[in-house]
């Protein structure tokens, strides 16, 4: 509360801007396409970033994204996936990357970024740990490693312990958890044939289970060799300073100062996912505004699970309808409030 003329009067602090980066799980290209033509900003942001994605991707046979996405005829997340081996990871990386420049051009640059397994990448980039080559150049890498990794990811609409309760139950050996995205869901993965037994003892036990539209496993701990072949493939490129502190779910909190990220991003491929207690840090102390950087709204959903009460808000700016664009001085938590300028610090990142 400050006082104004006596009067107490609600405190308008200006609220830390959290930008959310999502994993593989939750990508679509119809979103994204729909804001780049409703949307200036997001149009520019878009030619920008995929200039630059397409000149590093094309070297791993990767077809131009960028004029294809704001073409008349965009390719389908099907088309992508059919594509070369790293195409829907170079167009998730664009994406995110893209939607990021586009909030910080309308004035919504964050505080501090929260990265999700892959979307480490694009957080990294955008934090200025990487530039925009280097970072489409670790997507397409890690995409040939994690085509070698059969398996696959189902999602589950309990929290962790019933995750494992029913991965037990079903007398699967090989099913790990993956990812704790909030207190009721859980990603779990492994081979193809016990993720099914797990997912009949889900139906049996009325639990929601979705299969992944994605054709790997990760966040597996038998991945221990694929995670240090990519470690291997990626250690050479350049690490800077970062400029905005970014908290890793699978590193547990914020990569500070001495922190090893090309480690960081091996250890999302062997290493699960814990998401609430670091959206908790990144968002404290609150009023907290944080927007997703991605094209889904699965960490949107997250957050606004994990963090209740007024002094949050979150949102999905291409897939919430109404979004301010034009106005973001509308999203502060408590109605409009002081400008969403950032106060970035350097952290981490530095070359080893």
């Amino acid at each position: 509360m400050s006082e104004t003329s006596g009067r107490a009067v609600p405190s308008m602090a200006r609220p830390l801007v959290v930008h959310l980066f999502p994993g593989q799980g939750d990508f679509a290209v119809s979103p994204l396409v729909r804001a780049a033509r409703a949307h200036p900003v997001v149009r520019t942001a878009v030619a920008e970033v995929f200039e630059q994605v397409d000149e590093a991707s094309g070297a791993y046979g990767i077809p131009a994204l960028g004029p294809a996405l704001l073409g008349a005829a965009p390719p389908s997340g099907r088309d992508l996936a059919e594509a070369a081996v790293g195409t829907p990871q170079a167009a998730l990386f664009g994406a995110s990357l893209a939607v990021h420049r586009a909030l910080c051009a309308v004035g919504a640059a964050p505080d501090r970024l929260v990265a999700v397994s892959f979307g480490e990448i694009p957080a990294l980039t955008a934090a200025g740990v990487f530039d925009i080559a280097d970072g489409t150049r670790i997507a397409c890498r890690l995409a040939r490693i994690l085509s070698g990794c059969s398996g696959g990811m189902t999602l589950l609409g309990v929290g962790e312990a019933a995750a494992a309760r029913l991965i037990a139950t079903a007398g699967t050996a090989e099913v790990a958890v993956a990812c704790v995205n909030d207190p009721g869901e859980t990603v779990v993965s492994g081979p193809l044939d016990e993720l099914i037994r797990v997912e009949k003892q889900a139906a049996a036990q009325d639990v929601e289970a979705a299969r992944l539209r994605l054709p790997f496993l990760t966040h597996h701990p038998s991945l221990t060799a694929p995670a240090q072949a990519f470690h291997d493939a990626i250690g050479a490129l350049r690490a800077r300073p970062g400029h905005t502190p970014l908290y890793s779910a699978v590193h547990g909190g914020a990569y500070g100062k001495g922190d090893d990220v090309f480690r960081g991003l091996a250890d999302c491929v062997v290493h699960p996912v814990r998401l609430p207690h670091v959206l908790s840090q990144a968002a404290a102390p609150p009023p907290a505004l944080l927007l997703e950087a991605g094209t889904g709204q699965a960490l949107t959903r997250n957050a606004r699970r994990v963090l209740t009460g007024r002094q949050y808000a979150a949102y999905s700016p291409l897939s919430d309808p109404g979004f301010p664009w034009e106005r973001p001085h509308l999203l502060h938590p408590a109605g409009p409030g002081r400008p969403l300028a950032p106060a970035p610090e350097a952290t981490y990142g530095a070359s080893r």
